[in-house]
C-alpha cells in the first residue's frame, strides 16, 4: 500500500526518487517552485535538458535527471492558470498529478514529492487545488503499484494544514 505523507519543507532538499516541478509551458525556469528547482538542480544543465523537450502543454508531464538535487529525477508538469474554475482547470490540474504518477511508474520511481501545483503565481485557490490533488492521487494509485511513497510537500503551514485535514478522511 502506498504511503501518503504531508510535510512542510523545501522540495529541493528532499532525498527521494523524484520531485515534481510546477513548471511553465516553456520549461524555462521561473519563479516559485520552478525557479527554486532550477537553481538547486544546476540552472544551466537543467535548462539545457528542458530545452531538448520542446516545452510542455498544460496538464502534461516531462522528465529530466535531477542533476544537483538529492532527487534522481525531476518530473515537470504545467498546471492550469486559475480562471474562476469554469475553464477545465480541475481536470487539467488532476491530469498533472495523474500523469506524474503514471510517469513515475514507468520509470520505476518509488517515492515522489509534489508541490502545491498551480497555487502560486497561477492563482489556483489552495483549498480547491489540494482537494483535486488528493483525489487525483488516490484515484491513480491503483495504476502505480511500484510507487511506495507520495509526499505532498507544502511550503507553508497553512497549505500543510489543508492537506493534513484532507488526508485524515
Amino acid at each position: 500500500m502506498t504511503e501518503l505523507r504531508v510535510i512542510e519543507a523545501d522540495i529541493t532538499t528532499l532525498e527521494i526518487d523524484a520531485v515534481v516541478n510546477a513548471a511553465n509551458s516553456r520549461l524555462a525556469g521561473g519563479g516559485g517552485v520552478d525557479g527554486a528547482i532550477h537553481h538547486a538542480a544546476g540552472y544551466q544543465r537543467l535548462l539545457d535538458a528542458t530545452r531538448q523537450l520542446g516545452g510542455c502543454p498544460t496538464g502534461e508531464v516531462r522528465i529530466t535527471p535531477g542533476f544537483d538535487l538529492p532527487a534522481a529525477w525531476i518530473i515537470h508538469t504545467v498546471g492550469p492558470v486559475w480562471q474562476g474554475g469554469q475553464h477545465n482547470e480541475p481536470a487539467l490540474l488532476a491530469s498533472c498529478y495523474r500523469k506524474s504518477l503514471l510517469l513515475s511508474e514507468s520509470h520505476s520511481i518509488a517515492s515522489i514529492a509534489f508541490p502545491a501545483i498551480s497555487t502560486g503565481v497561477f492563482g489556483y485557490p489552495s483549498e480547491h487545488a489540494a482537494e483535486v490533488a488528493v483525489r487525483s492521487v488516490r484515484n491513480t494509485l491503483h495504476c502505480t503499484p511500484n510507487v511506495a511513497t507520495v509526499i505532498f510537500c507544502c511550503y507553508s503551514r497553512a497549505d500543510r494544514d489543508i492537506y493534513l485535514r484532507l488526508l485524515s478522511y
